[in-house]
């Protein structure tokens, strides 16, 4: 029951506030270190709780988390898992539970069984010790055994998608070993429950039974009045305010039935995730609307609920410890080995097998969730609960290291790219971030292309989804593209040009953009600068290290809204291997838009003036043997000791600037971030900088 009390609404936000602020810290530190962000939200509830911010400062835990505010930070907790589960099920693709016969079915039957059997085993005999009061020793043992056989569904998906295997023979095994064991280990713990809340042998009966007439209802009456919902969204062509309202009536509803059934609320919300129609846009963007807000601010208030119940001090003798360690190599025995040994009998490499077993051993998320139930339905005690949350984190962060040294070469990742040969003409890769700068860095690409008909690839980098198993279900050729390069694809389409569209999943995007212009031959990657020019850094980030790193010439262009294609077009130029490269993508540039161009030649006072006019024409009689009609070539030499500003000063009369990179023009490649770059920030006109690679 709720103290009479309510907690000030002051305090209350700042719980929240640091709770989110210290999981999102600690999620970004796991994923530097290579592993899934979930993994610091867990250990970051864990340590606002007594196990460490109590233990440390209990002055400072009891006056963040005072006992009367704690149920309030549970309801916050217990709503947000209902709607987590609600998109558990929803994303559960039953294509995975269909698709991979005979060795699925083998390998997730042992998956589950092993963990259940070595579990109730190992619970059966800590029974006298360990169990509450009241809990059958089949209730005890059938949990623990459940509890064991649990995957991290989201969890998994995840991790396959930021390691690339995620379309591979091993990824799509393991996601549906894992669908499976979370559809047997919720249906195995519905049962328990139903075992373990009820009074007596015939009260256990009538919850099974009442759980089962609400599954077929479920599936005969309430799925097909789903299916109205889709036809909805498709007739309003989204996800509107009514929709989304008809969706939470009828979650609330389904939680509240199994809540009222008595087994949990979490289950109702799964369920009807579970038989919502799959179909793909509806799937898609529904979870998108829930999914962000779901994980960034309910699931870190749902761990540190869990961390201010784990209390890892009653873990106070030798023998306790010994019996944690000894359920973690049960766990891990179970899962990993149980996984591994199926999948090696039926024909996989000991690699792979292992690979798997890996995979399928991460328990994360979900296996809170179990825990929380089980302690809530007094199945365990804190003790207990204690141990199996050290087993769950634990388990999810063996996954990551387990496999770097499974497979420490990556073979069993295919490459995202296929290598191809260089075309006869060159190629020109363009890495394309936001969708409405695709179309004008075509254009510009093929204004500075060496051929009238270039090969062209569209790069689009996908960052990984943090949330949820959203990426595990979108089609192979739709993990990455999100629609980024389709404005480009079209505007190719209607200018009679082929463009191969390259679509890649990475955390490392500019690492990514070299090894595709390796890969592709590139010989001039064209990328855009989308961000607002109100700072001195530029050139930092992932342009730095793309200009650091790419094989190929690279031109960044900084879009100042200038007309396109330029009238004007100024060039400084002092002879380096960069603005000789910068003289030739501006002369191609000039020569298909029928620009004038200018080439400036700054020279400082008393100093010699360099022969630069006739190196300059020669380059332009190589770029374009013809005699260049239409508009003016001119060579402006200024004598001052103010480089940069008599560059600013003239840009004014242009509308694009060339640079090749240089000290001249402070954007020296070697020193991007520590020089002003006012050359590239306080420039009027539109600005494309130009580096030539290392031949």
């Amino acid at each position: 029951m709720l103290p009479v009390h309510e907690p000030p609404l002051l305090l209350l936000t700042i719980q929240v506030g640091v709770i989110i602020a210290a999981s999102r810290l600690l999620g970004l530190l796991m994923r530097r270190l290579s592993q899934p962000q979930v993994l610091g939200e867990i250990v970051a509830g864990l340590l606002l709780g007594p196990s460490f911010l109590g233990w440390v400062a209990p002055g400072i835990s009891a006056a963040l988390f005072p006992a009367h505010t704690i149920p309030f930070l549970e309801l916050l907790a217990g709503f947000g898992i209902v709607i987590f589960m609600f998109l558990i099920g929803l994303e559960l693709n039953p294509a995975l539970l269909r698709q991979r016969g005979r060795a699925a079915a083998v390998i997730s039957t042992t998956s589950i069984a092993l963990p259940v059997v070595l579990g109730a085993s190992i619970a059966a005999l800590l029974y006298r010790d360990l169990a509450g009061p009241g809990v059958s020793r089949l209730g005890f043992a059938g949990f623990i055994g459940a509890a064991m056989a649990i995957t991290a569904f989201p969890v998994l998906a995840r991790i396959l998608i930021e390691t690339g295997l995620l379309r591979t023979r091993l990824g799509t095994m393991a996601l549906t070993c894992a669908a499976v064991d979370d559809v047997a280990g919720w249906c195995l713990l519905s049962v328990i429950a139903a075992i373990g809340h009820a009074a007596g042998a015939p009260h256990a009966v009538g919850i099974l039974a009442w759980v089962l007439f609400y599954v077929a209802v479920m599936v005969a009456v309430v799925r097909p009045l789903l299916r109205r919902l889709t036809a909805l969204y498709e007739s309003r062509a989204g996800v509107t305010p009514n929709l989304l309202a008809a969706v939470f009536i009828a979650l609330l509803i389904s939680a509240m039935v199994t809540q009222w059934i008595g087994i949990h609320a979490i289950f109702g919300a799964f369920l009807l995730g579970a038989v919502m129609p799959k179909h793909g846009g509806f799937v898609r963007d529904l979870s998108e609307k829930l999914e962000d807000f779901a994980t960034v601010f309910f699931l870190p208030i749902y761990f540190a609920a869990t961390g201010l119940r784990t209390q890892v001090g009653l873990l106070d003798s030798f023998g306790l410890w010994l019996v944690c360690l000894l359920l973690i190599a049960v766990a891990i025995t179970g899962k990993f080995g149980g996984s591994a040994i199926a999948a090696r009998a039926l024909g996989f490499g000991w690699r792979e097998s292992a690979a798997l077993g890996a995979l399928v051993n991460a328990r994360g998320l979900m296996e809170l969730i179990i825990l929380n139930v089980g302690l809530d339905l007094g199945l365990i005690t804190p003790t207990v609960f204690a141990m199996m949350v050290l087993m769950a984190v634990v388990t999810t962060a063996m996954t990551t290291p387990a496999l770097a040294l499974i497979d420490p070469e990556d073979q069993l990742q295919p490459g995202p790219v296929e290598p191809e040969s260089t075309a006869p003409g060159g190629s020109i890769l363009i890495p394309v971030a936001l969708s409405t700068s695709g179309p004008h860095l075509l254009d510009v690409a093929l204004s500075l292309a060496a051929a009238d008909t270039p090969r062209i690839y569209a790069l689009h980098v996908a960052r990984p989804v943090e949330r949820g198993t959203l990426g595990a279900n979108l089609p192979p050729e739709g993990i990455s593209r999100d629609g980024v390069l389709e404005p480009l694809l079209a505007h190719a389409q209607e200018r009679g040009v082929e463009v191969r569209p390259v679509a890649v999943t990475s955390r490392s995007p500019a690492e990514e953009i070299c090894e595709v212009a390796r890969l592709k031959g590139a010989e001039l990657v064209v990328m855009g600068w989308h961000k607002p020019v109100f700072q001195k850094s530029v050139l930092s980030g992932t342009l730095d290290r793309v200009m650091r790193r790419c094989p190929a010439d690279l031109a960044v262009l900084i879009d100042k809204g200038t007309p396109s294609p330029p009238h004007r077009i100024l060039l400084p130029y002092t002879g380096s291997v960069h603005d000789r490269l910068a003289l030739r993508l501006a002369a191609r540039l000039a020569l298909r838009a029928g620009a004038d161009l200018t080439l400036l030649h700054v020279v400082h006072p008393g100093r010699k003036r360099p022969r630069l006019e006739r190196e300059a024409r020669q380059l332009l009689d190589t770029v374009a043997p013809e005699p260049m009609t239409g508009h003016a070539v001119r060579l402006l030499v200024i004598e001052t000791d103010r480089t940069v500003d008599a560059v600013l000063g003239e840009a004014a009369q242009h509308d694009l600037t060339v640079l090749g990179v240089g000290d001249e023009w402070e954007l020296a490649p070697h020193l991007f971030g520590l020089r002003s770059e006012r050359v590239a920030v306080e420039n009027p006109s539109s600005v494309l900088i130009v580096r030539a690679a290392a031949r």
